[in-house]
């Protein structure tokens, strides 16, 4: 083992490190994590594991047998038919046969789908065609097909949507007229999301995703929760998963609650916890990445943030491991390097049930 090890930075660039350097970033990373969601750090056993993950010279790592997880994606298999600004390859391909190659090529567990927009609004007015596609797809698969959106409350604001913009009120100080705005949106959002869930479960979609949850702050976050709560009331054998949009709700709206919580500042331990509550089945959490920061350091955050949501969650914890999230460089092709390296350390140290 040489001194000198291959790593990355966040924004992908490759870079070599002394073993010392590298244990120092790892340390770090794990002291930032522990003292922004105030958890434990990692054990000195488990930071001795992760440098050895890094420190191994091979190119790709796994993980031993008998620690192989399951994935859940959120349409993944479309790289294989949209084009490079997209992060795809552009093949001669259509959606259909880019799901079967995912499922008998690259052997997938589940085959995420979704609309080529991926946001829960434009979904409403084509289910329809989406319920034919599930079906479809369904007679065609042996895996789950798992149906995916953002439910991406930024849509319902104006000019977009009905509801005055927050973005726009809250900086005139118009706080009340913001909160206010936030919670007409949400519950216009709520009511899209579980038609959407229920017309699809008419056709047999197995399971439903709610990518990005929170991605427009704690009221985006209320609406997914809601209707978790309704779509479980319609459609109990539905599997739902919840993946977050980051690893800190914003506080947008700042005073809303979910059954007593305040949703605004929470982080993916106290996270987990609500989704169970509405109903969830899987839990996705996301930790930011860094770009400036190292995939030690990084790394090295997202374990601490994962093993201590495992710690506490009854449901199972699938961690994001795409780009700029959970020590995955934020490049829109990820490294294999970098990519094997998270998914090794987030199941065998941070003890995620899947990816």
């Amino acid at each position: 083992m040489t001194d000198q090890i291959l790593v990355r930075i966040g924004d992908g660039e490759r870079i070599s490190m002394s073993a010392k350097e590298v244990k120092e970033d790892i340390l770090a990373g794990t002291q930032d994590a522990a003292d922004r969601g105030q958890i434990p750090e990692l054990t000195s056993e488990e930071l001795d594991t992760l440098f050895e993950i890094f420190a191994d010279p091979n190119r790709t790592v796994s993980v031993v047998p008998g620690n192989e997880v399951i994935t859940t994606d959120d349409g993944a298999s479309g790289i294989m038919c949209v084009d490079r600004p997209d992060g795809g390859t552009g093949l001669p391909m259509g959606y259909f046969n880019a799901v079967l190659a995912y499922e008998r090529v690259c052997c997938a567990d589940t085959a995420g789908i979704g609309h080529y927009d991926y946001s829960c609004k434009p979904v409403k007015s084509i289910i329809n065609y989406e319920k034919q596609r599930v079906y479809a797809y369904n007679q065609a698969l042996t895996i789950p097909v798992i149906y995916g959106t953002q439910p991406n409350l930024g849509l319902y604001y104006q000019p977009d949507g009905p509801f005055p913009n927050a973005a726009e009120l809250i900086p005139q100080g118009k706080i009340e007229e913001a909160k206010k705005a936030q919670e007409d949106a949400a519950q216009a959002l709520t009511e899209d999301l579980v038609f959407i869930a229920k017309e699809l479960n008419e056709v047999g979609c197995d399971g439903f995703n709610f990518d990005t949850a929170g991605s427009a702050g704690d009221a985006d976050l209320y609406a997914t929760l809601k209707a978790i709560e309704k779509i479980k009331e319609i459609a109990p054998d539905m599997g739902i998963e919840i993946g977050m949009a980051s690893e800190f709700v914003l506080g947008m709206h700042g005073s809303i609650e979910y059954n007593g919580k305040r949703l605004a500042g929470m982080y993916p331990h106290e996270q987990v916890k609500v989704c169970e509550e509405a109903g969830a089945d899987i839990f996705g959490c996301a930790v930011n990445v860094n770009a400036s920061e190292s995939t030690p350091w990084n790394l090295a955050r997202a374990v601490t943030f994962v093993k201590a949501t495992t710690a506490v969650a009854n449901i199972p914890v699938h961690p994001n491991v795409g780009m700029g999230v959970c020590g995955v460089p934020m490049v829109e092709m990820p490294p294999i390097d970098s990519v094997t390296r998270a998914a090794k350390s987030l199941v065998e140290i941070g003890k995620a049930d899947g990816l």
